[in-house]
Parts: C-alpha cells; sequence; structure tokens
C-alpha cells in the first residue's frame, strides 16, 4: 500500500481534544468531524488539507481521551496517514479501528509543513520527496493493510469469513 501526499506538521502532546474539540462529539460523522479537524491549534488546517495529505508529528500524538472521534476526523478532512516518533496508546487503537494508517519514525524533526512524501507501508519507507531522503522504519502489518483497506476493523471483520 503506497500512500503520496504533501505534510502538514505538528508538534509534541497533540491531544484529541487538539484534533477534535469536544463541543463537536455529538456527531460520528466523519466528513462533519473532518471539517472541524485541528481549528483549535491550527484554524487554516481545513483549507489547507488536501485529499491524501499526511500528518507528522512528534513524540505522544493523539494522547488525551478515548474517541475514535480524532482518527475519524482526519479520515473526514482526507488525511491518508499519521506519522509520529510514537503514539498514545488509544490513539493507536482508534486509528486501526477506522482504518487510518500511522507509522512511527524517529526522523520527524526533518519533515516540513508542505513537503512532498510517499510512504510504503508494506517495506516500512518513508520518502521526503522534496527533501529527497528516505527513512526506514517498522512496516505496516499486512492484517493491518487489510483492515484500512477494507475501510475498518468493524467493516474487516464484517467480510472475513470465520
Amino acid at each position: 500500500m503506497i500512500l503520496k501526499g504533501k505534510i502538514h506538521k505538528f508538534g509534541d502532546d497533540i491531544n484529541t481534544d487538539d484534533i477534535i474539540a469536544a463541543k463537536y462529539l455529538v456527531t460520528t460523522d466523519a466528513k462533519e468531524l473532518g471539517s472541524h479537524c485541528m481549528e483549535n491549534i491550527s484554524p487554516d488546517f481545513i483549507k489547507q488539507v488536501k485529499p491524501g495529505d499526511i500528518i507528522v508529528a512528534g513524540k505522544n500524538f493523539g494522547c488525551g481521551s478515548s474517541r475514535e472521534h480524532a482518527p475519524l476526523a482526519f479520515k473526514g478532512c482526507g488525511v491518508s496517514a499519521v506519522l509520529a516518533k510514537s503514539f498514545a496508546g488509544i490513539f493507536f487503537r482508534n486509528a486501526i479501528n477506522i482504518g487510518l494508517p500511522f507509522l512511527e519514525i524517529e526522523e520527524v524533526s526533518v519533515f516540513n509543513s508542505g513537503d512532498e512524501v510517499e510512504i510504503d507501508l508494506g517495506l516500512g519507507l518513508v520518502k521526503n520527496i522534496t527533501q529527497g531522503i528516505e527513512f526506514k522504519t517498522q512496516a505496516f502489518p499486512e492484517f493491518l493493510q487489510q483492515i484500512v483497506h477494507e475501510g475498518g476493523l468493524i467493516n474487516y471483520v464484517s467480510r472475513k469469513k470465520i
């Protein structure tokens, strides 16, 4: 699975309230959530993000409350993946549940907002096309790629023959 898009970069400890404010938790509609994604910390984010774009962030990404709304908001505004130095456990789990791919990568400091990036989830290869550099990280496991391909865990399980 290959993903390609422009980077939107954020720092450390981006919490679920930063991703989607609590006042929007009255819906689970991905498009509606996506229309308010990151508005508390980056009011112009929703005007700048394009389908396929990629989030790059520091450590402890997605910390805070246990809401699937956060990764769902990213999917709703077209984000195709999240790269971060580390993820909060709850974001990790919720991202899998809704089918949003993510990779941990140590070298987040070399990425800039606007850089074009290509990610090969199967190989764990991240290419910064703009800067002409690439990094190897742990590959996204095949079964998680299948979950993403199916659109989330519920779709995956409902289509899998047991």
